[in-house]
């Protein structure tokens, strides 16, 4: 074991004993042990202090930890934080705004009141290089909406989400479902064309998530179909690569949510429509929709 890994291991052995772990994994007499952890030890419930070992074995398979990485007491207060069944299963289930607890649900909210509330946007940098605010289109009693990362060139001209190329595809493949277009909701992350189509960042997810929340929540549809890692992590709260939860239902404010590939990386990989098709023969399923005859 190099200096690095030692220091590390060493970090998660002292923040063990925080929790009061120290007991289960090595052998420690009581007189060594310092008073106040030989209390919390003999008072904490079992029930707890499983779960906070379970916490902290999660917190090993982080996938933000890597083992070339130096981590820091602060990051490791930060650990509790995350669900104990994150190590068992890929993903927590999200049931609430949790993301963003200002995106609790606001009464009476209308999508002309938040496209009103978002006005000329300057609120983070997209601002500056978009043509237009692509706020979404369909209906708003649609029982399906689909979200994808953020406008592309042709959406940005248009001011409508999913009309390039890749809109084209989500088009056959809403029509292929047995619905139309104008039957659904399609939205995305954010609002303004990211330069030279990149992904979103941080702040502007941030900034720009609130919205969709709001959009969601008047909309109130069965399934949540997202469209692509960048609006399945958004919303599942999870660094993830979305091929380790593709596929899989989750809840989400109220609705069923569903992850699958992006239509763009449908354009680049062909061979991946069959995965993608079966995804949606799920939200078919519980739709109650039957595919459409050739």
């Amino acid at each position: 074991m190099d200096a690095a890994d030692r220091a590390r291991v060493e970090a998660w052995l002292r923040y063990g004993d925080d929790l009061g772990l120290g007991p289960y994994y090595r052998s420690r007499s009581a007189q060594e042990r310092p008073a106040e952890l030989e209390s919390s030890v003999q008072a904490e419930p079992l029930p707890r202090t499983m779960a906070a070992a379970a916490a902290l074995r999660a917190s090993f398979s982080s996938p933000d930890l890597s083992p070339k990485t130096s981590v820091g007491r602060s990051q490791l207060a930060a650990a509790p934080q995350k669900p104990a069944q994150a190590a068992a299963s890929v993903l927590p289930i999200v049931t609430g705004p949790s993301l963003f607890e200002a995106a609790d649900r606001i009464e009476n909210d209308t999508l002309e009141r938040i496209r009103a509330d978002i006005g000329d946007c300057t609120r983070c940098k997209l601002h500056k290089g978009r043509t237009n605010i692509v706020f979404g289109v369909g209906s708003m009693k649609a029982e399906l909406v689909f979200v994808g990362e953020g406008p592309g060139h042709d959406e940005d001209l248009k001011g409508e989400p999913f009309v390039g190329r890749a809109g084209k595809l989500l088009t056959q493949m809403i029509e292929s479902m047995g619905l139309r277009r104008q039957d659904v909701y399609i939205c995305n992350v954010v609002k303004c064309r990211p330069p030279e189509n990149r992904l979103p960042e941080k702040d502007e997810i941030t900034t720009c998530s609130l919205f969709l929340f709001r959009q969601i929540d008047v909309i109130r549809p069965k399934v949540i179909c997202c469209l692509g890692s960048c609006a399945s992590q958004t919303l599942l709260q999870t660094t993830q690569g979305i091929s380790r939860f593709r596929g899989e239902w989750f809840d989400f404010r109220g609705s069923k949510l569903i992850a699958t590939y992006h239509p763009a990386y449908l354009l680049r990989n062909p061979n991946a429509k069959g995965e993608v098709w079966k995804d949606l023969q799920k939200v078919m399923s519980v739709l109650g929709l039957q595919p459409k005859r050739k």
